[in-house]
């Protein structure tokens, strides 16, 4: 895999590309937004990881890199790391085209085994969302009737579901069948009303949607 990585600290910068070197993947490393973006430019890559907030002003050029990158490079993944949940950020990563796109706290990085799934799932057009993202999403919008209207069981495969799992893998997560959650699956698009679709990032697509409106 083909990684450009874009992150201003040194310390997590060379860490990363450690790792990712060691797991046999090409790595292209900068600090900064605008070195990400002549750099896509110039060879695009299998996936982007970039930092939300960079030089020169800390604040969203990482985030406005990486939506820029999908607008003209959409066969590249886009996996953004950021410090804390930042839901107005989520939100605008969240409302550009889908596939293969990815929001992790800095923390999970650390988690290094789920980091690595994370970056495949994005490479593969899948999604990946940070658990506290999305328990933060789901807290957000607990007063919409409809979502009211799911069960516990529905809820947990909900939060699942938005991280980017497969069918097989909710099950395994939560020790039950894959025809359950199938089931689950299915009364939580006819409970919040979505179309469903084939494939599961696009299914992950609809219910973020729901959740950030």
């Amino acid at each position: 895999m083909r990684v450009i990585l874009a992150e201003d600290s040194t310390l997590l910068r060379e860490g990363l590309v450690r790792l990712l070197t060691e797991e046999g993947h090409d790595v292209v490393a900068t600090g900064d937004a605008s070195a990400l973006l002549a750099a896509v430019s110039a060879a695009p890559p299998d996936v982007v990881v970039a930092d939300v907030r960079m030089p020169p002003t800390h604040t969203d050029e990482g985030l406005r890199a990486a939506l820029t990158i999908r607008s003209n490079h959409p066969g590249v993944g886009v996996l953004v790391l950021s410090q804390y949940v930042e839901k107005r950020y989520a939100t605008e990563l969240l409302s550009s085209d889908t596939q293969g796109v990815g929001y992790l706290l800095k923390d999970r990085v650390a988690r290094v085994e789920e980091f690595l799934d994370a970056l495949e799932r994005v490479r593969s057009g899948g999604a990946a969302f940070d658990p506290e993202v999305v328990r933060q999403l789901l807290a957000r919008t607990s007063h919409f009737d409809s979502l009211e209207r799911l069960t516990a069981r529905e809820r947990a495969v909900l939060a699942q579901m938005a991280q980017g799992h497969t069918n097989a893998s909710i099950a395994e997560q939560l020790h039950v069948s894959q025809s359950a959650v199938e089931k689950h699956s299915n009364a939580i698009f006819d409970k919040l009303e979505l179309p469903q679709a084939a494939g599961y990032s696009r299914r992950v697509l609809a219910v973020l949607r729901y959740l950030k409106s």
